[in-house]
């Protein structure tokens, strides 16, 4: 079991928390709300009222004791900075930051945030891959130009083997995995046979799917 501090219980922070806690890890959340602190607290190991701005409060937290943080504040950009530079002086091994905006997350990077959230951001991303074709089923974005893509098998994919589809050679897309009635089947072999409304998650550029797309 994991340990995990949650700093700022708005919508993002009291999701993340109470998932994390739902999952059996140890959570605790911590905002200067009080109202929204007692509204958590039966849903985490420990909700705490803190203000992230308080030096002397921050150093009660105890926080060598977790083994990650996540830094759930959006819109006070230095309680996140004292939030992100608390964490990594106490050795916190991991530590993520929700930002609202590049700029934001670029100043916690430098404060030694290990990765950035742009929940906004990839909310849309999906949504938009998700509207803009129906085999489309999910997208995550990894780097610039790069992501993880769930599409579902259309019709004339029924019955064909992976090396029938070509993925690789004229797409350069790597499957990583299908999915099939509650089944995972990860690294597929080439000789796999793909049945109609099985889900592949594949690794590809954006140019790539779409040229895929458009054509299966």
């Amino acid at each position: 079991m994991k340990t995990f501090i949650v700093f700022g219980c708005g919508r993002f922070g009291s999701t993340v928390a109470t998932r994390l806690y739902d999952l059996k890890n140890d959570v605790v959340i911590v905002d200067y709300d009080e109202e929204k602190i007692d509204a958590i607290s039966e849903n985490v190991t420990e909700a705490v009222i803190c203000d992230l701005e308080d030096e002397k409060a921050m150093t009660e937290l105890a926080l060598k004791n977790y083994d990650v943080a996540v830094i759930a504040i959006g819109e006070n950009l230095e309680a996140a900075v004292m939030a992100v530079l608390a964490s990594k002086e106490a050795g916190i091994e991991k530590v993520i930051a929700k930002a609202p905006n590049y700029r934001f997350g670029k100043i916690l990077l430098k404060c030694g945030a290990d990765k950035i959230i742009f929940p906004e951001r990839d909310m849309g991303f999906r949504l938009a891959n998700n509207l803009s074709n129906d085999y489309l089923l999910d997208a995550n974005e990894i780097s610039k130009g790069y992501t993880i893509y769930d599409l579902k098998a259309s019709p004339k994919m029924n019955g064909k083997e992976i090396r029938d589809l070509k993925l690789r050679e004229d797409y350069n897309f790597n499957v990583l995995m299908v999915k099939r009635a509650g089944e995972n089947f990860v690294n597929p072999l080439a000789s796999f046979k793909i049945k109609e409304e099985d889900i592949l998650t594949v690794l590809g550029s954006d140019k790539d799917i779409k040229r895929f797309t458009e054509v299966n």
